[in-house]
């Protein structure tokens, strides 16, 4: 046994060590590998194809690659976009067709991150991809739809990976425990902190093994001589944050939708622990709380006019705290965002009306209503015949109009019956009898 897994043997990962080698020992995707499921009928049927994975990281994806090439008798190559240009690719084309030609061996080629990879270097795949030079696999962990150009996606077929669960986590660490390539025989970990490993992993593999990799190093021997991770080893591992927080791509904006709809929902609880898994995987505050001043309106709006300002105020205080002492402001304005009334009145009433806006002519401003600042101005008579509405009964002009006459009367806000905006639908129809009694009507009433 030796001594640490940084020895010799320590120089290749144990994630890399114990790739598995067929897809009875791949762990996790059974929605796409798992008896009957698409992918498991490509790989028994020998009809690989070129297709995109997508999904977070430590999920399988360069494994599965690897695996496919392992089952189909493949050549694997394979390209980091970050690392890769245009030059990389023709050479990894002409080794590909020079194995095809004097050897009859086909290449699969695994391209990382390929979302990173510009629209010229993606298209520089197409051709070679339609003679069949070789299988394309790409790993991207961004939402193809939107980074990948539609003539790659085209020529591919797109399959969603999705986080292990704890139990398939807990699988892959006992057989990993148990395997030759693995750890069998150099260390043993207790149930209850293989479930602290795999809880701490949020669903990634890697993360998962590499935990249990750097804790086996620093596994301690029991009574018995044998080295054993205990909670303390683990704590030692575990004492920098380990969750993820992808602050460019899906798991971001997931997270952020995520938080959207629990407050649209009135759920202060599910609000506020988005809010803390945020925090707690590193996004910026500042972001969130801009975030809030956008639901305060979107969401809100006037059923609860408050909410804006408290929204406003957990920004500020967030600026001049910092964290983590500003974060609990946070908290607060997301916990009453969620339980105030809901509306979507002015959101809706901005919709339509820049929609209007976009799609009509520019109508001139009525001339009762223009300015006129000068004595030509008032000549050609802008300003006349309006009404200073606090010259008024109730400092309301009834009967007055402030459209162009083309749209007299158009509607765009309608409050709901929540919150203040029962009183302000309550006020509009006492206006509106206002104005329908009134005998000095600007223009005929439309609506």
């Amino acid at each position: 046994m030796q001594d640490s897994l940084f020895g010799d043997q320590g120089v290749e990962p144990l994630a890399a060590r114990v790739r598995p080698k067929n897809l009875d020992d791949y762990v996790g995707q059974t929605h796409l590998v798992g008896p009957g499921k698409p992918l498991r009928r490509a790989v028994e049927q020998e009809q690989l194809h070129s297709m995109i994975l997508w999904g977070p990281p430590g999920v399988g994806k360069t494994t599965f690659a690897r695996l496919l090439a392992n089952v189909g008798q493949l050549s694997f190559e394979t390209l980091s976009a970050v690392l890769s240009g245009v030059k990389d690719i023709r050479e990894v084309v002409q080794r590909a067709k020079l194995r095809k030609q004097s050897e009859g061996r086909g290449t699969l080629l695994f391209v990382d991150e390929v979302h990173r990879f510009n629209k010229g270097q993606q298209d520089a795949f197409l051709p070679h991809i339609e003679d069949g030079t070789f299988i394309f696999v790409g790993a991207t962990t961004e939402n193809p739809s939107f980074e990948l150009n539609s003539a790659l996606l085209s020529r591919t077929r797109v399959y969603v990976l999705k986080n292990l669960s704890e139990d398939e986590l807990l699988l892959l660490l006992r057989r990993v425990l148990a395997s030759e390539e693995g750890l069998a025989g150099q260390v043993a970990v207790a149930d209850d902190v293989l479930a602290l490993i795999a809880s701490a992993a949020s669903g990634d593999a890697r993360r998962a093994l590499n935990i249990l990799e750097v804790g086996s190093d620093l596994a301690e021997p029991d009574d018995q001589g044998i080295p054993q991770i205990t909670p303390q080893n683990l704590e030692m591992v575990l004492q920098t944050s380990l969750r993820r927080f992808d602050k460019g791509g899906d798991v971001f904006y997931d997270q952020i939708s995520a938080l959207h709809k629990s407050v649209r929902g009135s759920d202060p609880d599910a609000s506020l622990y988005w809010l803390c898994r945020m925090l707690d995987g590193g996004c910026d505050p500042l972001y969130i709380a801009r975030r809030l001043v956008r639901i305060a309106s979107e969401d809100i709006g006037n059923a609860d006019p408050r909410a804006l300002r408290l929204s406003l105020d957990a920004w500020e205080t967030q600026e001049r705290l910092g964290s983590p002492e500003g974060e609990l402001a946070l908290a607060q304005a997301v916990t009453y965002l969620a339980l105030a009334p809901k509306s979507i009145g002015v959101y809706q009433a901005f919709n339509r009306c820049m929609a209007d806006i976009r799609d009509e002519p520019d109508y001139q401003v009525p001339v009762h209503l223009r300015n006129a600042p000068t004595q030509l101005m008032k000549s050609l008579g802008h300003g006349d015949e309006y009404r200073y509405a606090h010259d008024e009964p109730g400092a309301f002009a009834a009967g007055e109009s402030y459209f162009p006459e083309a749209i007299h009367g158009r509607r765009y806000y309608h409050p709901v019956d929540r919150g203040l905006e029962i009183k302000l639908a309550e006020k509009r129809e006492r206006l509106d009898a206002l104005n329908d009694a009134s005998p000095q009507q600007r223009y005929p009433r439309n609506d």
